[in-house]
């Protein structure tokens, strides 16, 4: 270290030695804080011994920064660019690698240089603030100069220009038409992102004045907080209306970047402000805003922190949207358990039909890529049928009422959850799930079963042989079969179609579908205005639901077709075919069958039901909870809460209570219809 600092020319602008000075304070891990402090105080006491090397070091950086432009540093790294999200993810792929070139034009380009490493903000930030601050102090007064903020700082232009730089952008990216469309309320009034970049330049010009000589007084920056507070604002409403509304990705793409701009402009500006009594407060703020940017500069090119960063809000859109369908698929009362029964008994039998037509598509012997998509028509437009019928499927409820109680998860308070509350509403969904789950099987195996018995009086012969009964009973052993390991891909291509109904309920919503197909001209000829305004509205509210069944037949009838293909097990297991299948063997083996086969596979399909609605649950509040920024640490709580339930009243914990009208959730204001209704 003290090699380096004796090798130092003060008139020097190169920046090669930095980067070894740098390197001496890098710890050989990143996770070392402790060593990493020590290189710092101890190239703090180098210098404070010897002032002559402190006093170089001081004009070399300085010179360093001086040959820099430094605007981009501020306004670059760590927000946005405006290049849209998909030419932004292009670029980060490009860039991890191949990295761009680098030049000496500009003061992002030295940091790429001297903190080059990914880790690097790791152990500067574990590094005291204070310590950096006592380093810097003794760069920076070795000619008993302040380095503060003030005329003729040698940072202050590079901060100016980058505010007023922001201040364009936040106006630009404020006038789009996808926020103006979206937030109409802009163009009624005067838009806050054009005033803030008046009051911006306003102050601005005053303060070049004031560098200029002139005897001019420079305003705080409190009126400008203002202005930026009330951006924030209009991006608030617009966020909240977002979620019943939909949303998209470029427009989630420009709050994210307006959010990040005018983040940064309110740090600029405290930095700058003449008027901030608290110079320990900025000195700190100044430190923060140097890790920030080092972290930024190290993540730029992670392609995960820009999923984050959009996802989020697009994420929170589409479990909402799921939470909105989930609330249908809670019933509150035993009435509404017994629509849910009728309803799921509906569901059981269509699908004691699929099954039927999915085995007699295997005995065309077709070609793999033909059998998976005839596998995959017949379950999607079987699904698609039991929607447009308003039967429901048991295994489809998950992925839903997860969503729903995540959204329960929020307090008034925003910090206290009730867990009474959270324990009935878990209580509902189990005693739901159970009654749909009943409601499949119970139509779904006397359905199979009566098909299977009247097929040889149709065509002289079992629909099944004993080798295929036998086979059909072997794909639903759960203890010499992997068939919980299918259990589990069926419930992720579950949880995959929720996520799909989400997005496409966001979509209808996002892109007013419902007054899009209300204003074509040809159906309105066919069908008439009346029919369709309905139509249009139906396909708005029943998009997502529609979608998500028909890519969840794609993904089930695709899957074997896959691990075909990769030479790997790939197959799924559902649990309302796996009963029916059953039914359907037991009659092709003319009922001759073992009391403990018929365990093992009742057990078999029980298994991939409660495999089926674990995964595809558990994946589906894992992704609400995240969405939602939620961390949930009551479990155990809410479990106790729950088994109480269960031992006070064993019958209302799995039938309901008698009453007809639900009591409201402390987050509910009205009493949500049910979709049966």
């Amino acid at each position: 270290m003290l090699e380096i600092l004796e090798q130092i020319n003060a008139e020097s602008s190169d920046i090669g030695l930095m980067v070894a000075l740098f390197d001496t304070l890098r710890p050989k891990r990143a996770s070392d804080g402790a060593r990493a402090t020590a290189n710092v105080r101890t190239l703090t006491q180098l210098l404070k011994g010897s002032p002559a090397h402190a006093l170089a070091l001081r004009n070399y950086a300085r010179n360093i920064i001086a040959a820099r432009r430094h605007a981009s540093l501020y306004t670059e790294i760590g927000v946005l660019s405006n290049d849209g999200f998909f030419s932004e993810l292009r670029t980060r792929i490009a860039y991890r690698i191949l990295p761009p070139a680098l030049g000496n034009d500009y003061l992002s380009e030295a940091l790429d240089q001297i903190v080059y490493k990914r880790t690097d903000y790791l152990w500067m930030g574990a590094v005291p603030a204070d310590d950096w601050i006592a380093l810097f102090d003794v760069i920076c007064y070795a000619e008993q100069r302040s380095c503060a903020p003030r005329v003729g700082n040698i940072m202050l232009p590079g901060l100016l220009d980058a505010i007023r730089t922001l201040s364009y952008r936040v106006c630009a990216i404020g006038l789009e038409p996808r926020l103006t469309n979206f937030h109409t309320e802009m163009e009624t009034y005067e838009s806050p992102f054009m005033v803030q970049n008046f009051e911006v330049n306003a102050y601005l010009d005053v303060y070049q004045r004031k560098l200029a000589g002139e005897e001019v007084d420079i305003e705080d920056v409190r009126h400008l907080l203002v202005m930026l507070d009330q951006c924030d604002a209009v991006i608030a409403k617009i966020r909240k209306k977002a979620l019943n509304q939909g949303t998209s990705i470029a427009l989630t793409y420009l709050l994210v970047s307006l959010t990040q701009s005018l983040a940064r402009m309110r740090k600029l500006l405290f930095l700058v402000d003449v008027h901030a009594e608290d110079q320990h407060a900025r000195r700190d703020a100044a430190v923060a805003l140097a890790l920030e940017l080092t972290e930024a500069h190290n993540n730029k090119y992670m392609i995960s922190d820009l999923l984050r960063d959009n996802v989020d809000l697009l994420a929170r859109n589409v479990t909402e949207n799921a939470s909105h369908t989930g609330e249908h698929y809670v019933a509150d009362s035993r009435k509404e358990l017994r629509g849910m029964f009728v309803s799921s008994a509906g569901a059981g039998l269509v699908i004691g039909f699929m099954a039927l037509f999915k085995i007699l598509m295997s005995y065309l012997r077709a070609a793999p890529l033909v059998e998976a998509f005839l596998f995959s028509m017949n379950y999607s437009l079987g699904f698609m049928f039991i929607h447009l019928l308003h039967f429901t499927v048991a295994t489809k409820q998950p992925a839903m009422t997860a969503s729903r109680i995540a959204a329960g998860l929020h307090s008034k308070d925003g910090r206290n959850i009730d867990i009474d509350s959270m324990a009935e509403l878990c209580a509902k969904v189990i005693r739901t799930q159970n009654m749909a789950v009943l409601g499949n099987l119970a139509v779904a195996i006397p359905t199979a079963w009566l098909i299977a018995m009247a097929w040889p009086y149709m065509t002289g012969h079992h629909l099944v042989s004993p080798e295929k009964a036998m086979h059909l009973l072997h794909d639903i052993d759960p203890i010499h079969a992997p068939t919980l390991i299918y259990a589990a891909i069926a419930g992720v291509c579950l949880f995959v179609a929720g996520l799909i109904s989400g997005y496409y309920d966001n979509k209808a919503l996002y892109t007013r579908w419902a007054q899009r197909i209300s204003q074509l001209r040809g159906l309105r000829w066919l069908l008439g205005q009346e029919r369709l305004d309905r139509l249009g509205v139906y396909m708005e509210n029943n998009l997502g639901g529609l979608m998500g069944n028909f890519f969840f037949g794609i993904l089930l009838g695709v899957m074997p077709f896959i691990g075909f293909v990769l030479g790997m097990p790939l197959d799924i297991r559902h649990v309302t075919f796996s009963s029916a299948n059953f039914a359907t063997a037991i009659v092709g083996l003319d009922h001759n069958v073992s009391w403990e086969l018929v365990v093992t596979s009742v057990a078999g399909f029980l298994s991939i039901g409660t495999v089926n609605l674990l995964v595809s649950f558990g994946l589906a509040l894992w992704v609400a909870l995240r969405s939602r920024q939620v961390r949930f640490k009551h479990g155990w709580q809410l479990t106790k809460a729950l088994g109480r339930r269960f031992r006070t009243s064993p019958m209302s914990f799995f039938f309901g209570s008698k009453a007809e009208e639900p009591a409201l959730l402390p987050d509910e204001s009205t009493t949500t219809e049910k979709a049966h209704r």
